[in-house]
């Protein structure tokens, strides 16, 4: 486990995969994703087997909120998403990474700024990176922010790269250097 304040990361399983599935068919939460089509448990099932096959720092993590049960003062886990790094490359230690909070009660609530700081920190100082980067979506404003308040830094624009409902949309590339990581 990787451990925050308030989330905790764990590996994926094959049960969670039902919950992706309801996520990724949800046109509001697919807006801010490559996904364009509804997705099947089949495909879902293919995907994590073939992320299994990948190497383990490449291997999707589930985002967790610790709940408290009002009346019994019970503690439990909640699943609400999942994040990780993506075609690291060894040699100059950069990577890519992308973040899906799923749960929508979940949203505007700080826990994508506080995954993304938890990721950012085992990048830099577990796996040493020296480059953690991302693509957004420029119609995609609470995850720019969210990038921001961590501390990534704007790069670029792909102009008109990708077509999401009826209109073209850009592409803003951010990152952050080791060197850069407040939160270390």
């Amino acid at each position: 486990m990787i451990t925050g304040e308030r989330i905790r990361f764990r590996a994926v399983e094959r049960d969670d995969l039902p919950a992706f599935v309801t996520w990724l068919n949800d046109p509001e939460v697919r807006q801010g994703v490559l996904i364009y089509y509804p997705y099947s448990l089949v495909v879902e099932e293919n995907w994590f087997e073939g992320m299994l096959k990948r190497p383990v720092d490449e291997h999707i993590l589930g985002i967790e909120v610790k709940e408290t049960h009002v009346q019994s003062g019970e503690e439990n886990w909640k699943l609400i998403g999942s994040l990780g790094f993506t075609n690291i490359d060894w040699r100059n230690r950069s990577s890519e990474f992308g973040i899906l909070i799923g749960e929508k009660a979940y949203w505007n609530q700080g826990y994508g700024t506080e995954a993304v700081r938890l990721l950012l920190k085992h990048g830099f100082n577990t796996l040493n990176l020296h480059r953690i980067f991302l693509h957004v979506f420029d119609n995609n404003p609470r995850a720019i922010r969210a990038y921001e308040k961590a501390g990534f830094v704007h790069e670029g624009r792909l102009r008109q790269s990708e077509f999401k409902n009826g209109r073209y949309v850009d592409t803003l590339v951010m990152s952050m250097l080791k060197e850069e990581f407040l939160y270390g």
